[in-house]
């Protein structure tokens, strides 16, 4: 037999050996992490329970309502989540009623603790609507869901408005989007109809919602007049929230 002859008879034997040889090995890695998802992996949480993580880091909030499984494994591991979340400074914010949570960064004056999540300014007009928004959610208890129109809200925001009716109304537009897309604190319920989500609540805490309405309640009675707070334009071509209200901030998710 010649040598060539020879490496063509042995070679398929080789290979099969080394498949078996590192079929091998990923059924020994698997088996030492009896909760490895792929060869190599260390982890030690479900992947319905890493998924729902992942996805309070991403933010801005996971829904029972809009994702049941997901809600049904931060219920069942709630501990780990929040153990994990407590390793990079975030806390696990969770309403067992409305059946959502959210993350955000721990609150203690026993360490330095760095900032975990990004923030994004909202505009002055971003503002107004979350109060709106806040307003009529709060004004309907006990419903199991409340739904807005449009142009209601845009109405309850045209005391606001300065310069020309079309700016204001890209401006509307605008925050409406953010509202819709990157909060997502509103989800549509029909034609040009919008439930608001109970998420709403909690981007802007009781002290800010009292600051921020005395602020708009003298911009709507006159006394000050809505350009003076304006503070220029922001990338996306909407106001700027001006110096009275620009540390309120959310934490970020990108856009979808």
């Amino acid at each position: 037999m010649s040598p060539t002859h020879h490496d063509n008879d042995t070679a398929p034997a080789e290979v099969g050996a080394a498949s078996a040889m590192e079929s091998t090995d990923s059924a020994d890695d698997l088996s030492r992490n009896p909760s490895g998802l792929w060869s190599g992996d260390t982890g030690t949480l479900g992947e319905r329970t890493r998924r729902v993580l992942l996805e309070l880091l991403k933010g801005p909030y996971v829904s029972g309502t809009q994702a049941p499984q997901l809600w049904a494994a931060l219920v069942a591991d709630e501990g780990l989540v929040r153990s994990r979340l407590h390793d990079l400074f975030l806390d696990l914010v969770i309403d067992r009623v409305d059946e959502f949570a959210f993350t955000r960064k721990i609150v203690t004056d026993e360490i330095d603790a760095p900032a975990a999540v990004r923030s994004e300014r909202l505009t002055f007009l971003d503002t107004a609507m979350l109060l709106v928004l806040r307003q009529l959610l709060l004004a309907a208890p006990g419903e199991k869901r409340v739904i807005v129109d449009r142009e209601e809200v845009y109405e309850r925001l045209a005391i606001y408005r300065t310069g020309d009716e079309s700016t204001f109304q890209r401006n509307l537009n605008g925050a409406w989007s953010r509202m819709s897309n990157r909060l997502r604190v509103l989800h549509k319920a029909g034609e040009d109809r919008f439930e608001i989500s109970p998420m709403v609540k909690f981007l802007i805490d009781e002290d800010r919602v009292r600051e921020l309405i005395d602020v708009y309640e003298r911009i709507a009675a006159g006394e000050t007049d809505a350009g003076e707070i304006y503070d220029g334009k922001s990338d996306d071509g909407g106001d700027s929230i001006a110096e009275a209200v620009d540390d309120n901030t959310v934490t970020e998710e990108d856009d979808a």
